[in-house]
């Protein structure tokens, strides 16, 4: 393993900030909780072929999701390889006969497990809900005397001290730029090197449309020459670096370009030896593929990770889409951009799960009836696409899902273009929801007494309800008004009207232009309010309750606990949100936010939140919701919001859009919610979110077995332990040499760009 620099630049200047113990914000407490994903059962019912093919698809993904930790901060990747060490040569309990010997009590120990399960858990230091940092709650010098007097320092004490003194420092560092992910002085982030502002990524993205690149596999570094004068590379993941290799759509674009005064550079190889074990495997698992559109797909893969290109990710998407119902279903790319503060670069993620026909049943009668519900949306017809193109729909238990988190439910690809022509997939991941979302009475925050047994009953039942409905018809809905290369417009200019405005249509996408691109930096959270909206609009429909099973009294208190859900959530929200740089750090909770805030705006008392004591005697807050002015209030208010943000959408009108949607996300401590002062009570009384353990496979001759783990933070450390059997070493050089290669892009801390805005 190539030794690090000692105390490397980036990491100079940290110790000065690395201050007291840190605030509760900044830690994962630890008792935490941890679950275990269960997929003894679907696994089981896996032939020897679709066990085989799952196997080398969960590798590629696990493979893949390692490029998250330099897609996230620059010590994530030693810190990882300095725990990966550590625990290589004991495991959780043999360390901990060594850290208690060193002067660790048991709750410092049990500390630094939970730090290193949430790097595993997060692929990073940062959380990927809420893109916080969080650091280990035990005193550093303690922690320095664990790892240097460990096995691994030991064996290996010129490595573990370089990796100590490289990540030392900052895995404790709380100084303000680096609390937080972002751009510029708003925080840290490796999607652009530390010199860059948000005026350098709107530059980088109109260059990149200019070229009909996709930022979606990208990074952009800036060096400054000695005049002054920036210099930008925009560098594509790929296997292939410069070494001269066939033609292909992406090789044309590998060169220097002059982009408005500015140089740019557009190069490939980024994460390179990380993407030729994820194409091996994938190249594994074709042997093993169903039918041909799988062959296809992974084909198309392995030349967008090979090559660095888009287009052929798009093409293998196609053949996703196209395989419809598959008993093994999976996904694995650059695929969301939430994490990216320009909105527009995607994190590496990929899943392997296996079909649940019980609830996939319900699903599938959910998309049967989706012609019928679009219409009862509240927009003009024209604002709809031309067809509807019937999806998969399927309910997965997850074998294996790699990168920053693990969502409820998935609703891709995220290409526009093959949304709009091709279609997509729906997915909800049943056990992730069985786990995840299960909630204790004793730790239900800002509810009545008398909401909480309903709330504990038919919350999992309704997330299951809207879960469906965000994703099909939230996400699968409306359509975006385009002028294409030609010329040619998707709809008509003299017969569609604005019901907004009442005039025609004034504004749409233009070639090259996508929702992201256009919305950027609101984009994600935007459609992810819109999808919401859906969900809670449509819930209300009595024939989509039936097919999920409930009629009658049940139904109406599905519908309760789904919109009681939706407001409370809105007020969890305010966790997610910064006083100091005004901004929102998760699109899914900034929405919630927003939908709370136009429920408050319909008034007649639908929504009250109230602020309390505890019975601890500190502050506390409870959030009513008038059950019976649901249809009366709510319905109307929502619908009203749902035609705004739908119509805004269609017609690229970032201007109205961002008006409408920053206004309602905007948190004052005006009367009468004085929402900063609540924020205080929220992080208060705030729940950590849970960290999740999978299961590995393991090839044994030509069969793969399943391996499970405890739901502990020593299971979790575990799982990550075993699951790099072959070449965990190999793996750590690998990423700590990436690092270290690109760590002058990333100085002191301190040294934020000036010009910010």
């Amino acid at each position: 393993m190539g030794e690090p620099e000692a105390g490397s630049e980036f990491a100079n200047r940290a110790a000065a900030a690395a201050g007291p113990m840190a605030d509760t914000q900044y830690i994962l407490p630890n008792d935490i909780g941890v679950s275990s994903l269960d997929c003894r059962e679907a696994f089981r019912l896996l032939s020897p072929a679709e066990r085989l093919y799952a196997h080398h698809l969960s590798r590629a993904a696990w493979y893949g999701g390692l490029a998250v930790l330099l897609q996230t901060s620059p010590e994530a990747p030693y810190i990882y390889a300095l725990l990966s060490r550590l625990f290589h040569a004991q495991d959780p309990d043999q360390l901990r006969q060594h850290a208690l010997a060193e002067g660790l009590t048991e709750e410092e120990y049990q500390a630094f497990l939970v730090y290193a399960a949430g790097v595993y858990s997060n692929m990073g230091n940062y959380k990927s809900f809420g893109d916080t940092k969080f650091v280990p709650n035990l005193p550093k010098e303690k922690l320095e005397r664990v790892i240097l007097g460990s096995e691994a320092a030991q064996q290996h004490p010129e490595e573990v001290r370089g990796l100590w003194q490289t990540c030392g420092e900052l895995m404790f560092c709380l100084e303000p730029r680096l609390r937080h992910l972002g751009l510029g002085k708003e925080g840290i982030t490796t999607y652009f090197s530390g010199n860059c502002t948000m005026e350098d990524a709107k530059l980088a993205q109109d260059f990149l449309d200019s070229q009909n690149l996709s930022a979606y596999n990208t990074r952009l570094f800036k060096e400054v020459d000695g005049e002054g004068k920036p210099h930008y590379e925009v560098r594509l993941a790929s296997v292939l670096g410069t070494e001269p290799s066939p033609d292909s759509e992406v090789t044309s674009k590998l060169k220097s370009y002059e982009f408005r005064g500015s140089p740019f550079q557009v190069t490939r190889g980024d994460y390179a030896p990380i993407l030729q074990k994820v194409v091996e495997q994938l190249d594994k698992a074709k042997a093993y593929a169903a039918n041909s559109h799988q062959k296809q797909m992974l084909a198309q893969y392995i030349d967008s990770f090979t090559q660095g290109s888009i287009e052929a990710h798009k093409r293998g998407s196609r053949f996703w889409i196209q395989d419809k119902g598959p008993i093994v279903e999976s996904y694995i790319g650059f695929i969301e951009s939430y994490r990216d503060p320009f909105g527009s670069r995607g994190e590496f993620e990929g899943f392997v799960a296996v079909v649940n026909k019980a609830m996939s049943a319900k699903f599938e009668r959910l998309v049967a009836s989706a012609e019928q519900l679009l219409k009862e949306l509240p927009w003009p017809p024209a604002f709809e696409k031309d067809k509807f193109l019937t999806p998969d729909f399927t309910s997965l238990d997850v074998l294996t899902f790699a990168g920053s988190g693990i969502p409820a439910g998935i609703n891709i690809p995220n290409y526009d273009d093959l949304r709009q022509t091709e279609g997509f997939k729906n997915v909800s991941l049943g056990n992730v929801l069985a786990v995840a979302y299960a909630t204790q009475r004793e730790k239900l925050t800002f509810l009545e007494e008398d909401d909480k047994d309903l709330y504990i009953l038919w919350k999992g039942p309704s997330f299951d309800v809207q879960v469906g409905l965000h994703e099909l018809l939230g996400h699968g809905s409306g359509k975006l008004f385009v002028q294409d290369e030609k010329g040619a417009f998707n709809f008509d200019q003299e017969t569609v009207i604005n019901p907004e405005t009442g005039e025609q249509i004034q504004s749409w996408y233009r070639s090259g232009e996508t929702w992201d691109s256009k919305f950027s930096t609101i984009a994600s959270s935007y459609e992810e309010c819109r999808a919401e909206s859906v969900g809670l609009y449509l819930c209300l429909h009595p024939q989509v309750l039936e097919i999920f099973g409930f009629e009658g009294a049940d139904a109406e208190d599905v519908i309760y606990v789904n919109w009681l859900n939706m407001v409370r959530a809105g007020l969890l929200a305010l966790e997610f949100y910064t006083p100091e740089a005004s901004n929102w750090r998760q699109a899914h909770m900034q929405a919630r936010f927003v939908i709370l805030r136009v429920l408050l705006e319909a008034g007649k008392g639908l929504v009250t939140i109230t602020p309390t004591t505890g019975s601890d005697g500190r502050p506390d807050a409870r959030v009513r919701l008038d059950r019976s002015k649901i249809q009366s209030v709510g319905k109307p208010a929502l619908e009203r919001f749902l035609r705004k943000l739908q119509v805004l959408k269609s017609t690229g009108d970032v201007a109205g859009g961002r008006a409408l949607y920053e206004g309602y996300a905007a948190v004052t401590d005006a009367p009468p919610e004085c929402f900063l002062t609540l924020r205080d009570t929220v992080l208060l009384r705030k729940e950590s979110r849970k960290l999740i353990v999978q299961p590995n496979t393991r090839l044994e001759g030509s069969d793969v077995q399943l391996l499970e783990y405890e739901a502990s933070a020593a299971g979790l450390i575990r799982s990550f332990s075993e699951r790099f059997p072959d070449d965990g070493p190999e793996l750590e050089e690998i990423l700590t040499q990436l690092a270290t290669a690109d760590a002058r892009f990333w100085k002191g801390p301190s040294e934020a760009p000036s010009g910010q805005a």
